[in-house]
Formats: C-alpha cells, structure tokens, sequence
C-alpha cells in the first residue's frame, strides 16, 4: 500500500512537471490565464501550473480582470460551442499561442463511430443523432485537415446547360438527355451549382421534366446579363453521385453520414471533423454608447472548421460573393492587431473588418481554404459614413492568402469595399478562381469613403484559372483619388471566356495611378479600362499577355488616362484592343516590341493604323518600337541590360525582390 500511494505522489508531481514542460511558459504575472484543452479544468485558478480547460470560461475571467488580460493557449484543439464574443468590456485583450504551440481554436466536431459497410468496400458510415434530430447540419466535411468532396456529378468537369437559362422564377434550365436523374428533385438538399460569367448559383432543383429535358431551379428571377448560353454545373448531394473516393454524403433525415474512403484510410484512425459553427469571432463595438471594442490582440493561433450558411432557396451569388461574410468579424473596434496566425478550411471569407472597424493591422497571417475569399475590408453600402461608422486606415501586410473561393468561386482574394486610407503591402495571393485584389465598390462618378488606398509589392498570380469572367489581378471601381497600385508581380490571370487582365479599371475608376508593375502572361490584356477619367498608367511593363497587350473599352468626353513610360513586349494577340477612337487618352514615351515582326515599325499596328497613322493622331510622339533587352524574358526574368532602349524613353528598373511576404519579423517602419 505504501509503495502504491508513493507511486501515485510520485506520478503526480511527474504530470505537474510535463504540464510547466508543455506550456513552457513561466508562473503567470496577474492578468494572464493560461487554457491546455486536455489537460486544465475550469474550477482551476488559470495559472501555468493549474490551466483552464476552456477558452471560454477563461475569456470569463479575464472579464474580472483589474487590468487588460492576455489569454494564453496551449498545444492542441480547442472546439468552441458558440462563436467567441468580444465587446467594449474585452479592450486591451490578448489571445496568444502559448510559445513554440500551434494551437487550434476550431468551429467544428470531431466525428467518431465509423462502421464499414459490409457490402461495399471502402464506404464507412455513422449516425449523428443531433441531424437526425434536426439540431445539426453541416455542408462541409474535413479530413486530416483537407476539404472533403461532397458527391457530386460529374466528378470531373462539367455538365452544360443545353441552351440560355430562363429569367423569371423558378429558373429553367434546358439540359441535355441523360444529364439529369427525375428522382433529384426529391431530395431536398442536393444542390445544383452553376458558373456563369463572374457569378456561381448553389440552387435547389425543384423539378425535373425528363420529357422537355428542362429542370426548374429554386431562385429569381435573375438578370439578363447572367446568362451563358452553355453554362457549366453539376449537382451534389445526391446519394448516387457518392461514387468517387473521398467524396461524402449526409442524409438529413436518417442523420446518416456515409464516407467513401480512398485506399488504406480508416477514418477512425483519421482527424475527421464537421463544421457546427459559420462563425468563430464576432468583435462588436456599441455604436449606441460610442463605446468601441479597442486594443485586442490575436497571435499565433490557427481558426479553423467553419460551415457556411445556405438559405432554403439556395444562393445565387453575386460578383465577389457579397452575400457571404467572413467567420473572424470586427465591427465599431478600433487599433486590433491579427498576428502570425493561420485561418484554414473555412466556410466563408476569413476575415471581415466591418463598420466602424478602424486603424487594424493584420500581419504575417495565412488564409488558406476558404470557402469564399481571404479579407473583406468595409460594407459595400456604406457610402457615406459618420465618423464612427467609417471603415478606414488598416495595414494588411506580409500575408499569405491561396487555395481561395473553394465553394463560392466568386469570392475575392483580399476586397476593399468603401473604405479609404489603406495599406496592402507585400502579400502574396494566388491559386482561386476570381480577381486577387478588389478596391472599390461604387459603379459610376460617385464619390465615396473610398479612396487613398495604397497597394504594393503584392504577388498576384494563378488567378482565375479559367473558372470565371471579368476578373483582374487588381480590380478597381468607382472614383478613387489617391489611390496607388504600384510595384506589384502580376501573372498568369487567366478567365474562362472574356476578360482575364492583369491591371484593370472598371466602371468609374477615376483618379487612380497605376505604377512599376510587372504584369505578364494574362489571358485577355496585361491593362483594360472599361471606363474612367484621368487614371495615370505609368513605368509598368506588360508582357506576353495573349489576346491583347492594352485594352479600352468606351469613348468618353473626357480623358480616359495617360499611360506612359511603359514597356510592352508580346509575341501573340494584337497591342490595342477594343475602342480606341475618339483620341480621349494619351500615349507617350512608351516601348513596343512584338517579338514577331522584330523592330519593324511598318509590321506593328495601332488600333488597326500604321506606326505613322497612329502618331498622326497625337499619340506617342516620344514613344520606340524596339527589343527592351529584358536579361531572359522566356524564363520571367524582366531586368533591363544596361544597354536596354527603354531608358531612353525614360523608363525606370523596377526591382521585383522585394515583392510579397518577406520572412522574419517584419520591419518596424514596413518599408
């Protein structure tokens, strides 16, 4: 008994010294509670030694707190039960990982209790009692940290609509003889899901005629500038699509959730978890008592395991998934600081710095997975903002954002609604499936709160990837003076059928300069403006973009823009595309080569005129057709020899080093 009793003391004083190990972290000074998920208990005090078990009961106590609280966060998962939310009583709070700890703080249930089915190998299924009973649905799945497919058909590709879709409600979709099963429709949470220019349908199907091969969807009437004429989709969750390995299906009714596992994967043995939250932080300031949330602090944490909310007619999405919010939401909060954290497989956008979301720094964070799009800066209405309402003044900066729009393709990378006085800097965006940078919100000469915004030294590519239409790598709209995109990589911005650009203008863009971009290999211009006034287009180099080199789409009564001391290099396509008529812009000392016809200025054509007609009408009196000597353009490689003829016309070098996250802890003055 006695050699019992010492070895339980003995193991005790063990676990004591593993836990002060795992933390390490030394005894916590007042105002620091310290949460281990496996290990804490929530009658403990919330020290190193004697942790909380949840983060919940400890952001209760840091409440008590004499002083600002820091919330410190052990190796491990930490499942919420309900979003966190933080007020004008949690300003000055910190939530931190716990040093050299990756902790999760995640929206979603690990599922356990898998049976194989006996009569098909690979497909293992369980019952979730809270679907059965109507507590519980969820339209995302995760395994070891990866989206799971939901069944779909095709599994591959698309199936296209057999003509235009009808307008009015429900929608109709002609489709072609053996596309669409009749008995689809009886289940009501399949969902078809349709592309259509630079927007996506998730819709139910409402009936399917299997005569007129016509289905009626949920949802309209729809405008008539959607269409497509062979639009792609497919449909999922239907019980028979469950075909491919990977892929998953849930029945409402029976709450039966079925798994086909690829080879080898018991998923048992495996991390498999389902959303229950679309949200996991919701900072709200009182905007009643001018009361804001101020000076809280996140770092080093992974948010993971959000679902996305599908209304029971479906969604049809607009340009960049504005329906859909993000699952880290700050509004009426002022000076917050995101750090080094990692925002993975969520339903949604990531993050969204709302109304009265001013002066936030989000810095050295990684956004990957997202259902929709990585940060969301501003409301898309609020065009005239008080003071405490604005949205304005954030830094995002060396973040990491890809693997984007993976259920609303849509969603854009990082998007500034009206909200002015920005800095996005050195981030690199890449791999989804609409533009990486948006800013603006306003079609037409309106002025709005958006404005002063600077982006720079941004790496953009791998957009678009021939899902969508009408995207760029960075997209603007509406008047924006002071705004300056500068010093940006741009590439590979490719479209599904029109309007892949690398820089690009749309409707309103006024008073914006465009400067020391690099922008190559995009599918339909390297810049397009649809149109604007007085944009300033300066120092950029545009290179082997395919269908054109520089795009204007309307003549206006006014100046479009100046686009000079450019270099433009080519070997396909044509150099002006679209409208260039009525002599509404200027063009000068730029270069032109088009690697095809060499330095003939005879072969080269400007907007359907000779290099002479073309001066003629004013433009480009200083301008050369000449080989820009790039050091090895074929390999992206777009440094100038120093003998190179675009210093003669006043180019400047442009230093692409310094483009994206840079590693380490980031300069102090951000340069």
């Amino acid at each position: 008994m006695r050699r019992e009793a010492m070895s339980r003391s003995t193991a005790s004083r063990l676990a004591g010294v593993a836990l002060a190990v795992a933390l390490a972290i030394p005894s916590a000074p007042s105002g620091t509670l310290y949460v281990h998920p496996s290990r804490g208990t929530d009658t403990a005090v919330g020290s190193s030694d004697a942790p909380l078990r949840t983060l919940e009961t400890a952001l209760q106590q840091a409440r008590q707190a004499a002083r600002p609280a820091s919330i410190v966060l052990a190796e491990g998962r930490h499942e919420l039960a309900a979003p966190l939310d933080l007020g004008p009583d949690d300003t000055g709070l910190t939530l931190m990982a716990a040093p050299g700890a990756a902790p999760v703080v995640s929206g979603g249930q690990r599922l356990l209790g898998w049976k194989p089915d006996p009569d098909r190998p690979g497909l293992w299924t369980t019952i979730l009692q809270d679907v059965q009973q109507g507590r519980w649905y969820f339209h995302q799945l995760f395994v070891n940290g990866e989206r799971a497919p939901r069944a779909r058909t095709p599994n591959e590709g698309f199936l296209r609509a057999r003509g235009p879709l009808g307008t009015n409600s429900p929608i109709a979709l002609p489709f072609h003889p053996g596309d669409l099963r009749s008995e689809w429709a009886q289940f009501p949470d399949a969902r078809l899901v349709m592309l259509m220019k630079w927007t996506d349908l998730h819709v139910p199907i409402r009936s399917i005629d299997a005569g007129t091969h016509v289905a009626h969807l949920a949802g309209g009437p729809r405008p008539y500038w959607m269409n497509e004429n062979d639009a792609r989709y497919w449909v999922e969750n239907v019980p028979d699509a469950l075909d491919a390995p990977g892929e998953w299906y849930l029945d409402r009714a029976t709450g039966k959730l079925s798994y086909l596992a690829p080879d080898g994967l018991n998923p048992n043995q495996a991390v498999v978890v389902a959303p229950r939250l679309t949200e996991l932080v919701r900072v709200t300031g009182d905007p009643t008592s001018a009361r804001t949330a101020d000076r809280l602090t996140f770092r080093g944490i992974t948010w993971t395991e959000t679902d996305y909310a599908m209304p029971a007619d479906g969604l049809i999405s607009p340009q960049a998934a504005v329906p859909v919010p993000g699952a880290f939401r700050v509004t009426f909060a002022a000076d917050g600081l995101i750090e080094s954290c990692r925002f993975l497989n969520l339903g949604g956008y990531a993050l969204e710095l709302g109304r009265g979301a001013q002066h936030w720094r989000i810095a050295g964070n990684e956004i990957r997975g997202s259902g929709a799009g990585g940060l969301r800066l501003g409301e898309p209405g609020d065009r005239e903002p008080d003071a405490l309402s604005a949205c304005h003044r954030h830094t995002v900066i060396d973040n990491h954002l890809h693997q984007l729009g993976r259920i609303f393709a849509p969603a854009v990378g990082l998007i500034v609604f009206q909200s002015g006085g920005n800095r996005i800097a050195h981030n690199r965006i890449h791999d989804l499936y609409y533009t990486a940078i948006s800013v603006g919100w306003n079609w037409g000469y309106r002025e709005t709160p958006c404005r002063d915004n600077l982006i720079e030294f941004n790496h953009l590519h791998d957009v678009g990837q021939g899902r969508l239409s009408d995207m760029g790598g960075v997209y603007t709209l509406g008047p924006q003076p002071g705004t300056i995109v500068r010093n940006n990589l741009i590439h590979d911005v490719i479209s599904y059928d029109y309007g892949g650009w690398g820089l690009y203008t749309d409707e309103g863009s006024t008073g914006i300069v465009m400067e020391n971009n690099v922008v190559y290999r995009c599918k339909s211009a390297g810049f397009h403006q649809h149109y604007g006034r007085d944009n300033l287009i300066r120092n950029n180099i545009f290179a082997f973009n395919r269908e054109n080199q520089l795009m204007r789409t309307r003549d206006e009564d006014h100046t479009s823009f100046r686009l000079t001391h450019n270099i433009v290099y080519f070997d396909s396509g044509q150099l002006l595309g679209s409208s260039w008529r009525n002599n509404r812009f200027i063009l000068d000392h730029n270069l032109y080569f088009d690697r095809r016809a060499g330095s003939d200025p005879a072969a080269l054509r400007f907007a359907g005129g000779t290099w002479s007609e073309w001066r003629a009408r004013g433009h480009d009196a200083n301008s050369r057709i000449a080989d820009p000597l790039f050091v090895d353009p074929d390999r992206d490689d777009f440094r100038l020899r120093p003998e190179s003829p675009a210093l003669a016309v006043g180019f400047r070098p442009i230093d692409t080093s310094r483009v994206g996250p840079r590693p380490g802890p980031r300069p102090g003055s951000d340069l």
